[in-house]
């Protein structure tokens, strides 16, 4: 690519129309509007109030990197290789899984992770955790909106949720009868996370003392056979979305814990969420992130099997099940502009009250609530609102039994699949892979050998280059997708142009990207159908 980048975005940004908010600049003329799921002109960015929670503790791209302001004089995009790694790769987390005796018998060989923030703190978030009291993996990516508060919510408590409603009857009575005698829990998740992966420590008494109203209500239910797999899988995505919800309704003397409960319910978050038992693989997904499967076929050749569908005003079967719930005479106000109600791109969320709740209840929450502008919580009721709830956090479960042909799963948020279609991911992430084992492979060498034969074969390999690959999958998919070029190469000043973009210019032209990369053990897939 030319130098046209840098002054392409530059002058783009310009000829925008910029409004001035309080401390921030706002353009309104968004090449991609479809980027934004909340229609916003402008927001304050306030600071915190003491004593309040504050949220942006994960990491972001190094300041010194990143302009502030379309406005400066001298505007440089400038970064070297070294510095674009670090950047990239700030955010990577992979994680092998073996047994005691250091094999793997699991269907899940390893995952690699990473994210890349456009928004300033990052509102996307991602977990992974092994089941230890009942069995399989879980592996979610979740994506915020109108804050990371609700995304960080549920990445916190969504996997919890739903291996709770995995547990048999007689592994919930033990749990109860040991918090009761105030006694040391089993775990029941073992999480494998980034270090950068904050929690929200000061509320996570009131998470748990919910938690265990949950699965005392599953005790209550009196059932020997519990849930099936989807059905647990449901059951926790609207049980916690109900438990937030109420959070925010219940009398509450700690300022602090207040005011992220009503962060959390007044912004909102998309969710996926796979289940990986042996070669059971359940996927739930709430909104628009993605979860897609890599297959290898018989010829050598790669395809891809969609194991979600984008929950938004696109796809035909949300637009007719969103008309049965509710009047005909609300048919052509469901969605404006592509939007729930003009407002909102996914047409299911955790979290967004405003668009759950009566009138009535958000003027009463926030009427009594302390200085919520401070918390970047504004009350807007959206025209042509009548027949509250317009949203829901059901999910859609999708059931696939895993081949041996099946290498790898991709969970991501829309952030990559605006910018990558799940062919090329797939293409990618095989490439990578081909390449990957090409490294490892051995130098052949002819006999006698000298060290400028030696030289050689090290300079054919690194001009390959192999030397300089992305060793975490889902930071070369990053790298791809803001980075490449119409021809699909990655081109190194768009990449830094990208990458240096200020906090006010970035949103216009890439979302938040999370990505998790989940390969599966073949040789356990195949040993599974050999005794089966």
């Amino acid at each position: 690519m030319s130098r046209t980048v840098s002054s392409w975005i530059l002058s783009s940004a310009r000829s925008s129309i910029i409004l001035q908010g309080k401390g921030r600049w706002y353009s309104i003329c968004i090449p991609n509007r479809n980027k934004n799921k909340w229609k916003l002109v402008f927001s304050k960015t306030c600071p915190y109030p003491a004593g309040s929670c504050k949220l942006d503790r994960t990491f972001s791209f190094p300041k010194a990197f990143r302009h502030t302001s379309t406005e400066e004089e001298h505007f440089s995009f400038q970064l070297s290789p070294a510095q674009i790694n670090d950047i990239l790769r700030a955010g990577e987390l992979s994680h092998r899984t073996l047994d005691l005796n250091g094999k793997n018998t699991n269907s899940v060989l390893r995952f690699e992770s990473n994210q890349l923030a456009s928004n300033s703190p990052i509102e996307d978030r991602r977990s992974a955790a092994t089941c230890l009291q009942t069995a399989g993996m879980m592996f979610g990516v979740f994506d915020g909106h109108a804050g990371a508060a609700c995304a960080q919510a549920i990445s916190e408590r969504l996997l919890h949720y739903i291996a709770v409603s995995l547990l048999p009857r007689q592994s919930l009575e033990e749990i109860e009868l040991a918090v009761e005698a105030m006694k040391p829990m089993r775990p029941i998740l073992q999480w494998h996370r980034h270090p950068n992966d904050m929690e929200y420590q000061e509320i996570a008494p009131q998470y748990f003392e919910n938690l265990r109203v949950y699965w005392q209500h599953l005790l209550d239910l009196d059932t020997e056979l519990g849930f099936s797999l989807e059905e647990a899988m449901i059951c926790a995505f609207k049980r916690l979305d109900s438990d937030i919800s109420l959070e925010v309704q219940a009398p509450q003397e700690n300022e602090l814990m207040r005011n992220i409960a009503l962060q959390v319910a007044f912004s909102g978050a998309t969710a996926c969420v796979a289940h990986i038992d042996g070669v059971h693989l359940h996927v739930a997904n709430t909104g628009d992130c993605r979860a897609i499967l890599g297959v290898r076929e018989e010829d050598g050749t790669w395809s891809t099997l969609p194991l979600t569908r984008d929950h938004n005003a696109y796809d035909e079967f949300e637009i007719r099940r969103l008309k049965r719930e509710h009047p005909r005479s609300e048919e052509k106000t469901l969605f404006v502009n592509d939007r729930l109600l003009g407002i909102l791109m996914p047409s299911r969320a955790f979290g967004d009250v405003q668009l759950k709740w009566s009138k009535e209840l958000q003027h009463s929450i926030l009427e009594n609530s302390c200085d919520v502008e401070a918390l970047n919580i504004y009350q807007y009721v959206p025209p042509n609102y009548y027949t509250p709830p317009y949203l829901t956090a059901e999910p859609e479960v999708t059931y696939h039994k895993l081949r041996s042909k099946d290498k790898f799963l991709v969970i991501a948020s829309d952030g990559l699949w605006e910018m990558l279609s799940n062919e090329k991911v797939v293409k990618l992430v095989a490439g990578h892979l081909a390449e990957l084992n090409m490294q490892k492979s051995p130098l052949t060498f002819k006999k006698p050998i000298n060290l400028g034969y030696m030289h050689n074969l090290l300079l054919q390999r690194k001009s390959k280059g192999l030397a300089s690959l992305d060793q975490n999958i889902a930071t070369h998919l990053i790298r791809h997708a803001i980075g490449s070029n119409e021809y699909g190469e990655v081109d190194p000043e768009k990449l830094a142009a990208m990458l240096t973009l200020p906090e006010d210019l970035a949103r216009m032209y890439r979302d938040d990207i999370t990505v998790t990369v989940v390969y599966f053990n073949s040789e356990t897939i195949e040993d599974y159908y050999r005794n089966h």
